[in-house]
């Protein structure tokens, strides 16, 4: 059984508690899901997860509004992930593609939200581009207006549930002013005119991603997110609230590699005495328990801070998103190595978590990146 004892904490109250026993069972019952067709698993975990309430938490409920729950979020990221990545991302892009209908949409474009939150509709959050990743405020895609419409021109990639999803909240450049202040967000319906799957793209973790194309992509003004202009503004806003769940996904994939690690050392007998009797393995297993509780200390101290009202967490998501990922790739590594062989043999859970845990130190703002934005609030509040 992994440790349960962080939920004593007191950055969690007894709702949280009871959610994380629910869906404790829940995983046990329903995962992992066969990953032979990427796209056929996402498909049905979004399905599974909307019709047993899971997604709820992911997007505001346009008929009782109120705030998204960070630490909710967190602890269903953190779930999720220990049983099966997939399905972590499954519920994590739902949530992600939302955000801005979320936090700056119209009643209208909230009614999205419903068949969101219920696994009726997939969402999309197409952000990066081929020629600018980490540096949002330098894409090129072009929204022009157009009378009652924009046009859409240009390229988005590495976009998660590219291919399978149902609206891509979309950003653009509508040139209002140079840099971060020239871009715009739309809602952009799959089956909109002028959207193309460019290119589907395969990783050493497979997912539905993809490269789109818009070519003269027609759009009614009413998809607009917020005020024109507004659109860099409203992605990091997004992130912010977004982004110490991706610690919370690599916090799972961490405590899933450290039970393991246990498990292997308690069962494997080596020079004719059980493998955790070795104190190079004590020291291992010592250093992988200090990285799970940091991480989870820094992730639900900005997951707490966030809920408890403050307006922005850059700091504290960023200090939690970088540590986290980054000390569960160490983790993970190090439960390879405690599994000799079976550690990279293919299927072998382990194996799996190695792939997995990588590309969380890329999105959502690369591990580099993040330093820079604790750098910044550092020497900024100084």
């Amino acid at each position: 059984m992994p440790d349960r004892s962080f939920l004593d904490w007191p950055f969690f109250e007894d709702h949280h508690r009871e959610l994380a026993e629910q869906l404790e069972a829940w995983c046990a019952k329903n995962l992992p899901v066969d990953h032979h067709d990427i796209d056929a698993a996402c498909r049905a975990l979004v399905a599974m997860l909307g019709r047993d309430g899971w997604l709820e938490p992911t997007a505001l409920d346009p008929d009782n509004p109120g705030p998204l729950d960070v630490r909710t979020l967190c602890i269903i990221r953190e779930t999720l992930a220990r049983y099966d990545g997939l399905a972590d991302f499954a519920f994590a892009m739902q949530g992600l593609g939302t955000g801005a209908i979320t936090l700056f949409g119209t009643p209208e474009q909230q009614q999205w939200l419903t068949k969101t939150r219920a696994g009726k509709a997939i969402a999309a959050f197409a952000l990066s581009e081929p020629r600018s990743g980490s540096d949002v405020a330098n894409m090129e895609m072009t929204a022009i207006r157009d009378g009652d419409f924009y046009l859409l021109s240009g390229e988005k990639t590495w976009i998660s549930n590219g291919g399978i999803a149902d609206l891509y909240i979309v950003f653009a450049r509508t040139g209002e002013a140079p840099g971060a202040k020239g871009i715009s967000a739309f809602i952009v319906p799959a089956e909109t005119q002028g959207l193309s799957i460019a290119e589907r793209l395969e990783t050493i973790a497979p997912h539905p991603l993809a490269r789109l194309a818009f070519d003269n992509a027609r759009v009614p003004v009413s998809a607009l997110i917020g005020k024109s202009g507004d659109g860099f503004r409203i992605a990091m806003s997004v992130l912010d609230v977004f982004r110490s769940t991706v610690g919370a996904a690599a916090l799972g994939f961490a405590r899933r590699a450290l039970d393991e690690s246990v498990s292997r050392a308690n069962e494997r007998e080596l020079f004719g005495a059980p493998m955790a009797d070795l104190q190079m393995v004590q020291g291992h297993i010592a250093d992988m328990a200090l990285d799970v509780d940091a991480a989870a200390l820094l992730v639900y101290r900005a997951a707490w801070t966030k809920d408890m009202g403050a307006a922005r967490v850059t700091r504290e998501a960023a200090m939690a998103k970088l540590f986290a990922t980054d000390r569960a790739q160490v983790v993970i590594d190090k439960a390879v190595q405690l599994h000799g062989g079976d550690g990279v043999r293919k299927g072998h859970i382990t194996e799996s978590l190695y792939r997995e845990i990588r590309a969380l130190r890329i999105y959502e703002g690369a591990s580099d990146v993040q330093k820079v934005v604790i750098a910044r609030q550092v020497m900024g509040a100084a």
